[in-house]
């Protein structure tokens, strides 16, 4: 996959990796940002906001 963040100098190739984890019976998503968010009771509810994430984080640019 071809993308280029507003931060980025040149254009790179970004692979998708794996953004969820599950630790202890709660999951948990990672971010280009290198935070790890969470923890949410359901997988659904870690994408639910994995996806509000991301569009908070498209508005600020």
């Amino acid at each position: 996959m071809f993308g280029k963040r507003d931060q980025d100098a040149d254009l790179a190739t970004h692979f998708r990796a794996g953004r969820f984890s599950l630790v202890n019976g709660q999951f948990y998503f990672s971010t280009r940002e290198n935070t790890l968010e969470g923890p949410f009771a359901t997988r659904e509810d870690a994408e639910r906001e994995m996806a509000a994430y991301v569009e908070r984080i498209q508005r600020r640019h």
